[in-house]
């Protein structure tokens, strides 16, 4: 272990990294998910507000879900990353984009902070404690 490299020179050590990293990424859009649930007919005027149709709404909750429990589960980890860094990115450009606000700034940087965040995970793959693991285990 180097000062420079303290994590990725063990094992076991990138493997909880990456472990908390799917945990702490897709909380935030599993509980996006399940608020969208709950305040449904708010989400949809926010949405609508945006110039979406709220239609759209069932999909991005299923979305949200869906690859928010992949990514903790660690399951096709790298395609739910790519997707989600892609959503990230558009969601940030749809509802954040006035700069000018500096709450908007700080949502428009969070959501590009979390598509970074995506592609590494995307680059490095799930870990050891995950589906993926097991899967490719037994090929």
């Amino acid at each position: 272990m180097t000062l420079l490299t303290p994590i990725s020179s063990s094992k076991t050590l990138t493997d909880i990294a990456l472990l908390l990293a799917r945990i702490g990424l897709s909380a935030i859009f599993i509980l996006a998910a399940l608020n969208k649930i709950q305040y449904f007919d708010g989400s949809a005027q926010y949405m609508a507000s945006a110039g979406l149709p709220s239609s759209l709404l069932p999909l991005v909750i299923i979305f949200e879900l869906g690859a928010g429990l992949f990514i903790l589960a660690g399951l096709a980890t790298q395609l739910s990353a790519i997707l989600l860094a892609g959503f990230s990115i558009v969601s940030a450009l749809l509802f954040h984009f006035n700069l000018a606000d500096q709450m908007q700034f700080i949502l428009f940087f969070k959501n590009v902070a979390m598509a970074g965040g995506f592609l590494a995970l995307a680059a490095q793959g799930a870990g050891r404690y995950s589906v993926d693991a097991k899967l490719l285990k037994n090929n």
